[in-house]
Formats: structure tokens, C-alpha cells, sequence
């Protein structure tokens, strides 16, 4: 289907290809974006984030929206998810021999997830290849390849990256000690596997599932997959996202949050705030945590074991918007109508994607 420069085809499983509509645009892309949608998402969410970046690079990406854990299959387990989301990159690649790079733009879960899939997908430089390799070729390519490509962007929107259970970081509990602590009991009711894993419980006997996604091991190299990306971008709702708090989007302290003032630029009014974050050595970094608060010590590694990669932090308000309470979805566009308001959070992120 055809639609103003955009074709778009769906795949046998649901999934969505995204193209330029001109044939010799469409032959040049050799830029996989591949964008996930979140819990009890469908492809259709990114349509609008798709065409998008179609119609601004053409002739530079070939987006597929992901279909694998549609609706209720969200319910399995970030690491079952990450294991269909690595098998659906590898068979759009199969697909498209043509593709040389990939990036990843994820919501809400959705990017838990893509961070599972790249550790099942990332291979190590071999020293045959790092040597045959011209003086172009980007260092963090010879750190190592995803799905056999270049990696160039990891970009979260809304994702809850050092997971759900901790103080406010689900904003319609309110911050209220007692319903996070019911919320983490009962969770697995609702949202199944999922749900423990965003909660941070054990894992069948293991340390949770997300505390072990910021290590290496030997089969899941989850830091190098995250490390060898040219960029790592989050984006975050300050406020009004009742799904998915601030801190946890952002990879950030409490003390860290930084203040933030309304928008003086016409092309991005609800960017309020940007940061690079420089890789950090966790030797460098200072636990303030008190010796008996082992849900701060375990979101203290995940903040430190994150932070030894660098990240540019986007910080986004919809406070001033007529649907500011549906933030979540506001800063995905995730209805071209109901949620248009989010359309220059998708520009910055095209804007700054082959920067």
C-alpha cells in the first residue's frame, strides 16, 4: 500500500515493511530500522513513527515494525520476547540481503526487550575482520556486529530500564509504599512472566532477570551488544506518564533529575531537557544506599551497570498538552489523531538519526 512516498507491506505474521515508494530509493536503503512496539502492543503502533522516517530518509532506511510479540505474547517474559525478536531481525535480514547497518527504536517494554535480542544477537569483531576493514569504517562497528550489521542506534522511548518495582517508578501507584509492595506480590496475575521480570523478582533461583542484562555472560553479551551501538539515546516523559516513571526511563538517580524548563524551540516544544552522558567506570561510581535497602542496592547496579556505556538523555513534557495524561502513548504517536501532539519527539529522533 502506497501513501504519500511510503510503501508499506505486511508481513505473514502481522509485521509491517516500510519503504520508500520509489524504486531507486528503496534499492539504496540499506538501513534496517526495526521498531518495537510495547506491552500488549501490535505493529501498528509505530505506523505513524514509521512513515515517518521513510518519508525524511528515503533512500537511506528500510523500516520493519516488529510483530512478534503482539498483544497477549507480551505476556511471556522479556527474555522469550527478546528470543522472537532476535529470530524476526534475523529473518528480515534473510529477507533483505542487501542491508548493511541497523537501529532500533523501541517503547515502553519493547525496549527491555530490543536490549534481550541484540545480546542474542551481537557477534565479536574477529581479528581477520578488523584488519581487512578500511580506516572509514566507525570504531564501534569493529567492536563487534549485530545480526551481521553495523550497529548505529539504540533509541528507547518510554522504557522502563531499571524496571517497575521501585519508589514511583509506576506513577499510578502514587508513590505509595504499600500498593508498590502489593503491586510487586500480585503482578505476575496480570502480566505473567513479564511482570516479574519488571518487578525484579528471581528468576527460577537466579538474581533477576534485568540485574543480569547489565553484565556479560557467556552466551549473552548483553554490555557489548549495548556498547558496540555508535549512539544510545532515551527518551523520557518528565511527567503524566502513568505507566512508566522518569527515573527509570531516563537511567537516572533521584538525584540526578534534572531540573527542567518549558521549550523555546518551535521545531521540538516538548523537548525540555538533553544530556550526553559520557560512559562511566562503575569504580568511579558512589553507592548512597542504606546497607538494609536491597531494592536501592539492586536499582544502584542498574543504574552503574548501564552507565558504563554512554547515553544521550531526551527529556520530553506534554504537561501543557490537551492529552497530557496519555503521555505514554503521546511520545510514541502511537495514533497518528489522538496523539499528533508527539510528532516532534519522532522528528528530533529522525533529525539526530544519522548525526
Amino acid at each position: 500500500m502506497a501513501n504519500g512516498g511510503v510503501f508499506s507491506s505486511e508481513t505473514f505474521n502481522g509485521g509491517k515493511d516500510v519503504f520508500s515508494s520509489k524504486a531507486s530509493d528503496a534499492s539504496t536503503a540499506d538501513h534496517l530500522v526495526m521498531m518495537v512496539h510495547g506491552i500488549l502492543g501490535s505493529a501498528s503502533d509505530w505506523k505513524f513513527g514509521a512513515e515517518q522516517f521513510v518519508r525524511n530518509l528515503p533512500d537511506k532506511v528500510f523500516v520493519h515494525c516488529s510483530e512478534r510479540n503482539m498483544a497477549k505474547l507480551t505476556l511471556d517474559g522479556v527474555d522469550v520476547m527478546g528470543e522472537r525478536l532476535a529470530e524476526e531481525v534475523l529473518d528480515v535480514t534473510k529477507r533483505k540481503p542487501g542491508l548493511k547497518k541497523i537501529s532500533f527504536v523501541a517503547h515502553s517494554v519493547g525496549g527491555v526487550v530490543a536490549r534481550y535480542a541484540i545480546g542474542k544477537l551481537y557477534r565479536p569483531p574477529r581479528a581477520e575482520n578488523v584488519e581487512k576493514f578500511s580506516d572509514n569504517t566507525s570504531e564501534e562497528w569493529l567492536k563487534g556486529t549485530i545480526a551481521g550489521l553495523e550497529p548505529i542506534n539504540f533509541i528507547t522511548v518510554a522504557s522502563p530500564h531499571l524496571g517497575s518495582r521501585g519508589n514511583k517508578q509506576v506513577p499510578f501507584l502514587f508513590g505509595v509504599t504499600a500498593f508498590e509492595k502489593a503491586a510487586g506480590l500480585c503482578v505476575h496475575w496480570i502480566f505473567k512472566r513479564t511482570g516479574r521480570h519488571l518487578f525484579l523478582n528471581e528468576d527460577e533461583g537466579n538474581p533477576p532477570l534485568l540485574r543480569r542484562m547489565v553484565e556479560d555472560d557467556v552466551e549473552l553479551r548483553f554490555m557489548s551488544a549495548l556498547g558496540s551501538f555508535k549512539r544510545r539515546v532515551a527518551y523520557s516523559n518528565v511527567g503524566y506518564d502513568h505507566i512508566v516513571g522518569w527515573r527509570t526511563s531516563s537511567i537516572r538517580r533521584n538525584n540526578e533529575l534534572p531540573k527542567w524548563e518549558d521549550s523555546l524551540n518551535e521545531k521540538y516544544p516538548h523537548i525540555v531537557y538533553q544530556e550526553h552522558c559520557k560512559a562511566c567506570d562503575s569504580e568511579q561510581g558512589e553507592c548512597v544506599v542504606k546497607e538494609d535497602d536491597c531494592l536501592d542496592k539492586l536499582e544502584e547496579e542498574l543504574v552503574t551497570g548501564l552507565s558504563r556505556v554512554s547515553w544521550e538523555k531526551i527529556d520530553v513534557s506534554f504537561h501543557s498538552s490537551r492529552n497530557r495524561f496519555a503521555a505514554h502513548s503521546v511520545i510514541q504517536v502511537k495514533d497518528q489523531y489522538m496523539h499528533a501532539e508527539g510528532a516532534d519527539v519522532i522528528q528530533h529522533m529522525i533529525d539526530n538519526f544519522l548525526s
